[in-house]
């Protein structure tokens, strides 16, 4: 009787197993995850600040097993042996968008001082957070056209004066927008390798003359932080306080660009500041 006993538990087990691997509902994974506003999010937490390099079969797993939210794991142990057998698809599709957003990125956009005066900049998580443009004397919603959601971080420099902070590439890349953006002011957009598109806004002024098409190192100075923006005049400075806005967009199966939170990626990078003298 016990023996009975012990297969029919065994059974049950492995039912139930079975179940709750290939319910998509069980691991939070379908094939349109990395569309989702967990995974745009990008609650990497502090854990993989630490890591020598990154592993994208552990930082996707470690996310999908925690809902997509690292900032209060400590364990990071991990196995993706189960996932593979029951959503590869899903799972490579997933693990790709992760590759695409931070495989290429090297260094932290701003970087550190050799004078240890030089007030650091900071940074905190706004992303999706409303915005609203006073233009024409009138704030945007009051044109119908509703609140804008800011879909970047603001790294802020206005301890010092515009034209400060040297900005330059986290990644090896490509030129694919550059010049003056009614609301993005001076800015250049650079196109990774893997695919992801990385804009960085309110400059002061370039470090050279960009082109479109034109290849950038990683580390490579692009101009410097300012205040640019928020006018339909080129050179409109004034209408806030120094920064870097820098955001980070891919391409998904239903949308040419999809914005993700560069918060704890930018927390990543931190830890991997080049060191300029200014």
């Amino acid at each position: 009787m016990p023996l009975v006993l012990i297969l029919i538990l065994a059974v049950f087990q492995y039912s139930i197993t079975n179940y709750l691997v290939m319910n998509p509902d069980y691991y939070q994974l379908g094939p349109y995850t990395w569309e989702s506003g967990e995974f745009r999010a990008m609650k990497l937490g502090n854990g993989i600040g630490n890591w020598d390099s990154l592993d994208f079969d552990k930082l996707t797993t470690l996310m999908i097993e925690h809902d997509y939210d690292l900032t209060k794991v400590e364990d990071m142990r991990y196995s993706n042996r189960l996932l593979l057998a029951a959503r590869p698809a899903d799972y490579r599709k997933l693990k790709n968008a992760y590759e695409t957003i931070m495989g290429d990125l090297m260094y932290f956009p701003v970087p550190a001082s050799s004078n240890r005066d030089t007030p650091k900049v900071v940074f905190e998580n706004g992303w999706m957070e409303g915005r609203s443009y006073v233009k024409d004397g009138q704030k945007t919603e009051e044109k119908g056209q509703g609140e804008r959601k800011h879909e970047g971080c603001d790294i802020m420099g206005d301890k010092l004066p515009r034209g400060s902070y040297p900005v330059v590439s986290i990644s090896d890349g490509t030129v694919e927008r550059v010049g003056w953006l009614e609301m993005g002011g001076w800015r250049i957009g650079i196109r990774t390798r893997r695919g992801a598109y990385v804009y960085y806004a309110h400059l002061y002024n370039y470090a050279r003359e960009w082109k479109e098409g034109d290849r950038v190192k990683a580390g490579e100075l692009l101009g410097y932080m300012g205040d640019t923006g928020y006018g339909k005049t080129e050179g409109t400075i004034g209408n806030f306080d120094v920064h870097l806005h820098l955001g980070i967009y891919i391409r998904t199966d239903h949308l040419e660009e999809m914005s993700v939170n560069p918060y704890w990626i930018l927390r990543y990078l931190e830890k991997r500041k080049l060191v300029f003298s200014y």
